[in-house]
């Protein structure tokens, strides 16, 4: 075939516009496939931060919101339970929290919190998951006369005092965990977002 009949300018405008219109086929093919792999807007608000005003809780009470389907504890803890921690560091495993994924690090200190007073856990054993009892009475019968007030776990025995750390001598490991968290104003919490603060 000789080069004399092609319009080779057209040829080049034919395989152009095929290439375009194949290109927006694999685009409008390739969207639904996208956009099935995004999170749908339930799931987004499931993992949303929450807020949590504390301006009502009264010393020596605890509140439980839900943030990502887990009861995060918020406790109002008094004078006396705050000067109650630093007597349990031999009777816990973990009393400095040397762990670095049981808390942010701004929670890294003997009260495991930002404010001493409020302090805010994920409230779930990390033995096997179930969700212990806030037990802020002092030497319960049932619990000994060592006890200062914490947390237990009917589950399995697990003990955590009023920051969260467990006990020496249980089945939990691990103290409760601490989320990402921050004061939007001075009774005001948001958990699941620190601005980064981490």
């Amino acid at each position: 075939m000789s080069k004399e009949g092609v319009d080779l300018s057209r040829r080049r405008f034919l395989t152009a516009s095929t290439a375009v219109v194949g290109g927006a086929g694999v685009v409008a093919a390739a969207v639904p496939f996208v956009v099935y792999m995004n999170p749908s807007d339930r799931a987004k608000a499931a993992g949303a931060p929450v807020e949590a005003d504390v301006s009502k809780l009264e010393p020596g009470q605890q509140m439980t919101v839900k943030w990502r389907g887990q009861p995060i504890w918020i406790v109002h803890r008094t004078k006396e339970m705050l000067d109650a921690l630093p007597t349990l560091d031999d009777q816990l495993r973990d009393p400095k929290s040397e762990n670095p994924d049981q808390q942010p690090a701004y929670a890294k200190n003997e009260f495991r919190s930002i404010k001493p007073k409020y302090w805010v856990a994920i409230g779930i054993c990390t033995h096997l998951g179930c969700s212990p009892t806030f037990r802020p009475e002092v030497a319960p019968e049932d619990l000994g006369p060592e006890w200062k007030g914490g947390f237990f776990c009917p589950c399995h025995g697990s003990r955590f005092d009023l920051a969260g750390r467990v006990f020496q001598g249980v089945p939990a490991q691990i103290n409760l965990k601490i989320p990402r968290y921050k004061y939007l104003s001075d009774t005001l919490v948001l958990i699941g977002d620190d601005g980064g603060a981490a």
